[in-house]
């Protein structure tokens, strides 16, 4: 039944369903986690908000927050990753729903207003789009909140920032410095599925092209890692010494972005910072450069600049922009500049999002069970709630870790 719910198409809602079901077919840890924890009645009851990128992965994650029920109301945190069909499975399945896919800007803003206006008690978010507008636009609403988690590195910073002003007077879970979320989808999710898109989208080979990553956080080091396995000459930009050094150590080539953009064919940026590609390097890129963001917003490269300073702008094939510059030059532009992997893909493996998605709702069962043990601001995850889904997903793979004899845990804890 739909529940007051704003999506495009409910007659989408079968085709949406076959998604959800073919991703918790393939999601074993956060079905264990499901049966053996959510289940427990922590969550019945609670209202919860998520602010997502609606697809059937987070779609089923939702889905399962529900079944254990939590009364669900869910937002897309990006226009373009919005699958309408998953909206109106989720939205036949009772959970609530505010989104469509390419809304206008003010839609967007609306359907998140909306998420908020429903006093969620428990806020799974992303890009602390949730967080921040509640803070800002509805402090009424505050004293309903028992606390949020956020899964992705702009939000953390965001909550920081948040944090050294004293500002969140709830406690906020970095699900994102989960051991089992950045280590695996940051860098493994994000560089599998970013360059899989980016060759959809394109139908180019990648072998024997200078693709230029900018960023070496994790989120670099993955693309990095796809972008050398599949054969490119591969170039790392960052402006922090030590990643840029540890870029070299691994093996890739490190310049100034400025020297790399004359040189590059594809361009990558995941640093979740603003204006990474800028004017001064569109003016040295040599024609047909290829751009794509696998950070969280679209201003990781300046596509206002390219659409107020291009001499002409076209749409050259699905989801790529093309930008005919004053000299002739053309620059084309995957997706808007919007997440490449997911505005154009599916997102991450089904597999690697098990476990981001396993961690994210074992920290809405912690909160909902803890919430008054918990200190307001941002919070690490507990350790014991890293080393469940890594030991669940080790179980769902039958191997057994290794056992420490008591002879080894005691010269491990001695100094003699």
């Amino acid at each position: 039944m739909i529940k007051d719910s704003v999506i495009k198409d409910p007659s989408l809602a079968s085709k949406g369903r076959l998604k959800i079901d073919w991703a918790a077919q393939h999601s074993p840890v956060l079905n264990t986690i499901f049966k053996n924890q959510l289940a427990d009645g922590a969550l019945s009851g609670k209202k919860v908000a998520m602010c997502i990128h609606l697809e059937a992965k987070t779609a089923y994650l939702a889905q399962l927050m529900n079944e254990a029920g939590a009364e669900v109301t869910v937002a897309g945190s990006n226009p373009l990753s919005t699958q309408d069909d998953v909206c109106a499975a989720l939205a036949e399945q009772g959970v609530r729903v505010f989104a469509t896919h390419d809304p206008s800007d003010e839609e967007f803003e609306q359907y998140l207003e909306q998420t908020i206006e429903t006093a969620p008690e428990i806020m799974v978010d992303d890009g602390a789009e949730l967080v921040g507008r509640m803070i800002e636009k509805r402090p009424d609403l505050l004293d309903n909140v028992i606390g949020a988690s956020e899964e992705t590195t702009t939000g953390i910073l965001k909550l920081k920032a948040m944090d050294a002003e004293d500002v969140l007077p709830f406690p906020v879970l970095a699900a994102n410095d989960a051991l089992c979320k950045h280590m695996f989808d940051n860098r493994y999710g994000t560089g599998h599925s970013s360059l899989s898109s980016l060759m959809y989208n394109t139908n180019l080979f990648i072998s024997g092209k200078t693709v230029v990553v900018m960023g070496f956080g994790w989120v670099g080091r993955g693309l990095a890692k796809y972008a050398k396995g599949m054969g490119a000459r591969t170039i790392v930009c960052e402006p922090d010494p030590v990643k840029l050094l540890e870029a070299y150590a691994e093996g890739y080539e490190i310049q100034n972005s400025l020297d790399a953009a004359e040189i590059g064919d594809i361009f990558v940026t995941g640093t979740g910072n603003l204006k990474v590609l800028n004017s001064e390097h569109f003016e040295r890129m040599k024609t047909g450069a290829i751009l794509a963001n696998a950070g969280h917003y679209d201003h990781e490269i300046d596509v206002a600049w390219l659409e107020e300073n291009a001499k002409a702008e076209r749409e050259v094939r699905n989801n790529i922009t093309e930008f005919e510059m004053p000299d002739g030059r053309n620059i084309h532009v995957i997706v808007k500049g919007r997440l490449v992997n997911l505005a154009g893909g599916d997102g991450h493996p089904v597999e690697i999002m098990d476990l981001t998605f396993a961690v994210q709702a074992l920290a809405a069962h912690h909160l909902a069970k803890n919430s008054k043990d918990i200190p307001s601001g941002l919070q690490p995850i507990p350790a014991e709630l890293d080393q469940l889904v890594a030991s669940t997903k080790l179980d769902t793979l039958g191997v057994v870790p290794e056992t420490r004899t008591e002879e080894q845990e005691a010269y491990q804890t001695s100094w003699r």
